[in-house]
């Protein structure tokens, strides 16, 4: 292991560089610390067995580790195998396999062994292209996750509380960093419940890094008070984009790079439903896969950086159409004045209408929120309802805390509304049970947190079931409200677009453009589309296709 370094550098991130060859370890140590050594200690060991003692070494003493990288051909353990064992020392470090061209297979069965990051070929020249933006990204990734799990806003109270779920997912979806303290768990809590000198009668309680104390906050407050809730800072805009989804967010990188003023509009955080994906793995160009929430920061990050605003916390109410002007009224009094629309708001899952679930939505029944929850379902039974790749994505997620996991789908097969990927990755684990036919009839509880559920087989039969938790993943209700007698929508309340609204009083000469609605100059993307392709990859394709087509309306007006 290197020389002892100082208190202060000892504070530093490691990362663990892993090669049997003396000049191949010297040449990636080389390369790393040239460009990262400001910010990280570079460490290196000669074999996966050594680095695991270094690794060991590092946990024992509290450092973090950010960053593996490993040979594949290494006698004794090969890197895939040094990955494997390094993943239960460090399960949050990032992985990347060192491979000659004849190892890639090798490398690609990695990333579903040990959840590869990155397999890098060698040689790597020159750095600057082959090694530096792939470790930048990978490091990138690591601190933005780390930062969330340590400082920040530190929110107390009880686990099946409507209130606490609600500001927990908030915090969670929007990346602030801070940590979730347990009142009836973590004793660390009631001490700062002392301190505070706040009782249990103004729980959930925020305690923010300036020494604020917010008791009973709701969203809307505790957003201002972290500055996510902004203001616009125009009067007009060329494009107001209503809804942060895939479809929203594509609109808004591909809006301002074209030279559009463009604000985007999103009532929870960027990203939408898809945000809340655990594991996004058939999205094109990230072998390994990402999370929704990491899809959802990336492309946030991008818009902004390429001059869109971004407002959170604030829902779109109403739609002013006044000859070639357009007004969208938010819920917190103001308006955005556009000269076009693009209604990108998304869907929301499904309330399950059996008798016990309202009661216990936020108490131990969820739609959605699978990123929230998992980790506070350690060891526990919990339910996941819904046969389509979210609900597969949830299971396979929960899997790795959750002592047992219960699919009900309504189907008598996973294939029938699942990607193949999924259906595969579930039948292999062994603490996932899928009941095909089953569906929930009644959920009952005591002590204000739901305990078990009413189940009914394809036979007719019931059974009831204890569980800790519910997840519900079910239907498309589209958030077309607000809309109401302004565009012409279908029967379930999907937006018509195209060629589908000249029945429903086209007003212009001209056609309509693909995606334009009944409005001229309202656009609309994404899952809120009537028969639209429910995919994040189509969502984006037609986020930033719409951008287009109004490039093409504002050359017209």
């Amino acid at each position: 292991m290197a020389a002892t370094e100082n208190g202060e550098r000892r504070r530093r991130p490691a990362i663990l560089a892993v090669d049997d060859e003396p000049a191949v370890l010297a040449a990636v140590a080389r390369d790393l610390r040239r460009r990262f050594g400001e910010g990280y200690r570079i460490l290196r060991s000669n074999s996966g067995q050594e680095g695991l003692d270094v690794l060991r070494d590092l946990v024992a003493r509290g450092d973090q580790v950010a960053l593996l990288v490993a040979d594949q051909r290494m006698p004794g353990l090969s890197g895939t195998d040094f990955l494997v064992q390094a993943r239960q020392l460090v399960p949050g470090a990032k992985r990347v396999l060192l491979t000659a061209y004849a190892d890639t297979e090798a490398a690609i069965q990695a990333i579903n062994e040990v959840a590869l990051d990155y397999y890098l070929l060698k040689p790597w020249d020159p750095p600057e292209e082959q090694l530096f933006p792939v470790v930048e990204d990978l490091l990138t990734t690591w601190a933005a996750g780390a930062a969330l799990e340590s400082g920040g806003v530190r929110l107390i109270g009880h686990r099946f509380s409507r209130e606490t779920h609600d500001l927990r997912d908030f915090l969670a979806r929007n990346r602030v960093p801070g940590r979730w303290l347990d009142v009836e768990r973590d004793g660390e809590s009631r001490e700062l419940l002392k301190v505070a000198g706040v009782d249990e009668s103004g729980l959930p309680v925020a305690l923010l890094e300036d020494g604020t104390v917010l008791e009973r906050p709701t969203i809307l407050e505790l957003a201002e008070r972290l500055g996510v809730a902004v203001a616009p800072a125009g009067d007009h805009y060329d494009l107001v984009i209503v809804g942060g989804g895939p479809a929203g967010l594509a609109a808004a990188v591909y809006g301002a790079s074209e030279g559009l003023r463009t604000v985007m509009v999103e009532r929870d955080a960027p990203g939408g439903q898809a945000g809340q994906s655990s594991r996004i793995e058939n999205y094109l160009g990230f072998p390994a896969g990402l999370s929704g929430s990491e899809l959802a920061s990336r492309a946030t990050t991008q818009a902004r950086r390429l001059g869109a605003e971004l407002l959170s916390v604030q829902d779109a109410v109403a739609l002013d159409v006044e000859g070639t002007g357009r007004q969208v009224r938010l819920s917190g009094g103001g308006s955005l004045s556009a000269s076009c629309v693009l209604v990108a708001s998304g869907v929301s899952y499904n309330q399950l209408e059996a008798p016990g679930f309202e009661r216990f939505t936020g108490a131990g029944i969820y739609y959605g929120a699978a990123m929230t929850e998992a980790r506070a379902c350690q060891d526990q039974s919990i339910v996941v309802i819904g046969g389509a790749n979210s609900a597969g994505q949830a299971a396979v997620y929960f899997s790795k805390y959750a002592g047992r996991v219960i699919m009900l789908v309504r189907a008598d097969s996973l294939a029938k509304s699942m990607s193949h990927y999924l259906v595969e990755q579930i039948a292999a684990l062994p603490n996932v049970e899928v009941r095909t036919g089953w569906r929930a009839v009644s959920a009952e509880g005591d002590d204000g947190r739901v305990r078990t559920l009413r189940l009914a087989g394809p036979d007719g039969g019931e059974t009831v079931e204890e569980v800790d938790a519910v997840f519900v993943f079910i239907g498309a209700a589209p958030r077309t409200d607000w809309l109401e007698g302004v565009v012409a929508r279908d029967e379930r309340g999907f937006i018509l677009a195209g060629a589908d609204v000249k029945a429903a009083g086209w007003p212009l000469g001209r056609d309509p453009y693909p995606l334009e609605t009944s409005v001229p100059g309202v656009f609309v993307a994404g899952d809120v589309r009537a028969r639209s392709i429910k995919r994040v990859a189509s969502a984006v394709g037609e986020g930033s296709m719409a951008v287009s087509l109004i490039h093409e309306y504002l050359a017209q007006a």
